[in-house]
């Protein structure tokens, strides 16, 4: 498969540009016709784009609206190939159209909807095409897609919080910071000159504010090259020792206030997740062996396959979790229950609202805390600088009078 940039016209003589992978040319222009496009020009791109084009560009909302709609139309009973058509006619997105249409024509071929999803990982990913698998195995494929959709809009939910609680402390940073440079570029020549004229011995604040402006102006290109040599040596440690991974990952989940978000975040998803593909059916073991993938921290994922192999040796899944301290006590106990009771689905969406509401609270306890205590670092940072450089001026005013 190659990868062809192409410019197309659609049936209103709307022009058209995009990527698509395709065997040859005729292929290129069979698969254009299937989404309402006529080929004008083509050209063979760099595989170099080809991961961008390969589905990094098909957003979670797009997502959403594929298992949303799908869930509907086969929970209505209408068969999956004409579902799948009635979607992809209405997808404005190109390239997800175009996967979509790709769909239909594995299905067509004989396929399942899991071995089509399968041929882009890039777009979905194992945990989804496992649970349309076990949907599709079980007859639950309306009810997979639904619980696939919820998981999604949380993941979605818990990015728009996370972004909103970086917004504004970035925006404050950010000004702050550039009044301090204007200060510290433009004000202090200038009061060093009026010093000079004056012959004034210069104050030390205003000498060492004219030190830092001098060491930014010399060496200005040391501030983006220490952040980069520092990522360049934690990478070089990394390919070198991959112990080192593991401990990395704990120091991040060790960092005041934002690390044991994180934490309870990383295990809110893994909750979520192993939940969906306990109650689709997915074998626990099988389950926890895919959730190693989704957690993306080392020390997470190697507790993972701790409590794998002792859930593998024998143990319960509660005494398996238990062993690697992984889960709050609160947590495990709620596991216990639901393996003594045989309710061990219900115990584990009980987890995955134990978690979902935990995470929540803890982000929306963070934006309360944060701005104030932004406000005032920053504010004193703001009137060290005020009092460093307006100061000597009242100074040198009383000398004058």
């Amino acid at each position: 498969m190659a990868l062809y940039a192409y410019k197309a016209v659609n049936a209103a003589g709307k022009q058209s540009s995009g990527e698509i992978e395709a065997a040859n040319p005729g292929d290129l222009e069979l698969r254009l016709s299937r989404i309402g496009l006529d080929l004008i020009t083509y050209d063979i791109a760099s595989r170099r784009n080809l991961r961008v084009a390969g589905g990094s560009a098909v957003k979670r909302r797009e997502l959403i609206t594929f298992c949303f709609h799908l869930e509907q139309l086969t929970r209505a009973g209408v068969p999956l190939l004409e579902g799948l058509a009635d979607l992809r006619d209405s997808i404005d997105h190109p390239r997800f159209k175009e996967i979509v249409a790709d769909l239909i024509d594995s299905i067509e071929g004989g396929a399942q909807l899991s071995q089509a999803l399968a041929a882009h990982p890039r777009v979905f990913d194992p945990i989804f095409i496992n649970l349309i698998k076990a949907g599709e195995s079980t007859g639950k494929l309306p009810e997979v897609l639904k619980d696939l959709m919820e998981g999604l809009k949380w993941q979605d939910e818990l990015a728009s919080q996370a972004k909103k609680a970086v917004m504004y402390p970035a925006f404050v940073l950010v000004l702050v910071v550039g009044v301090a440079l204007g200060m510290i570029f433009f004000l202090v020549p200038q009061m060093v000159d009026l010093f000079a004229a004056l012959q004034v011995p210069i104050p030390v604040q205003v000498r060492v504010m004219q030190a830092i402006a001098s060491f930014l102006t010399g060496y200005w290109y040391l501030l983006p090259l220490l952040p980069l040599a520092v990522w360049g040596a934690i990478r070089m440690r990394l390919r070198s020792d991959p112990e080192f991974a593991v401990t990395l990952d704990g120091w991040k989940l060790k960092i005041p206030g934002v690390g044991p978000i994180l934490h309870k975040i990383i295990l809110a998803r893994f909750a979520n997740y192993f939940g969906l593909m306990f109650s689709a059916g997915i074998s626990v073991l099988d389950a926890l062996k895919i959730c190693e993938g989704i957690v993306h921290n080392k020390k997470i994922e190697r507790a993972i396959a701790r409590a794998q192999q002792q859930i593998s040796e024998g143990a319960g899944i509660a005494a398996g979790f238990e062993s690697v301290e992984m889960f709050p006590k609160l947590v495990v106990r709620m596991l216990k229950v639901g393996e003594s009771t045989g309710q061990l689905d219900q115990s584990l969406q009980n987890i995955c609202y134990f978690y979902n509401r935990d995470v929540r609270e803890s982000i929306e306890k963070l934006q309360v805390m944060i701005e104030p205590v932004l406000t005032v670092i920053l504010g004193g940072l703001m009137a060290i600088i005020m009092v460093s450089i307006l100061g000597p001026i009242f100074d040198l005013m009383t000398k004058i009078k």
